[in-house]
């Protein structure tokens, strides 16, 4: 009669491949503030979306902060970037270790309508 057919035990391909997680700046434990709103924008109802670059270092700090994408207000940039850059991160994992990469950071500036 014919052979039972092999059966595999684990999965080999797997077990030799680490995985790699992206830094992280919206977990809830993290309690990263939202930046202030400028008085002065506020007062002339600028509003608008940053998008800002940050490298965050294995330490879960903002190593550097770049603006990706302006919200047309110099004002709100400055305000998204000041904040961002006291922001913990969660860090970017190779495996088991943190290491430092690069995470785009939107930050929305909106009024409240009455």
């Amino acid at each position: 009669m014919g052979e039972a057919p092999a059966q595999a035990t684990g999965n080999p391909v797997a077990s030799n491949v680490e995985l790699r997680i992206n830094a992280r700046f919206d977990a809830a434990h993290l309690r990263n503030s939202p930046p202030p709103y400028p008085q002065a924008s506020r007062r002339r109802g600028e509003e608008g979306l940053v998008i800002l670059r940050v490298r965050v270092g294995a330490n879960g700090r903002a190593n550097e902060i770049e603006i990706a994408e302006s919200s047309g207000h110099e004002r709100l940039d400055r305000a998204a970037r000041s904040a961002v850059a006291n922001w913990r991160f969660e860090p970017a994992r190779d495996g088991e270790h943190a290491i430092e990469s690069w995470v785009r950071v939107p930050v929305a500036f909106r009024l409240e309508r009455s």
